[in-house]
């Protein structure tokens, strides 16, 4: 797994001068992301992966994979 940057999207890098964040909290973890990246979380999960611990076994929010 890449190391994010505390406040910093998780998937883009991002910090918080760039680009508003949203924290979530997953795994006993805090992890950001910008609202871009925001459907990747929602639709795609798995795109995540390497990025965000255990996001190849998330499943999108329509529940397909």
């Amino acid at each position: 797994m890449s190391e994010t940057p505390v406040g910093a999207c998780v998937e883009c890098g991002r910090g918080e001068a760039e680009a508003p964040l949203l924290a979530l909290a997953y795994r006993g973890a805090r992890v950001w992301i910008c609202p871009q990246h925001l459907p990747i979380l929602i639709h795609s999960p798995a795109k995540l992966a390497g990025k965000l611990p255990g996001a190849d076994g998330l499943r999108p929010a329509d529940g397909h994979p």
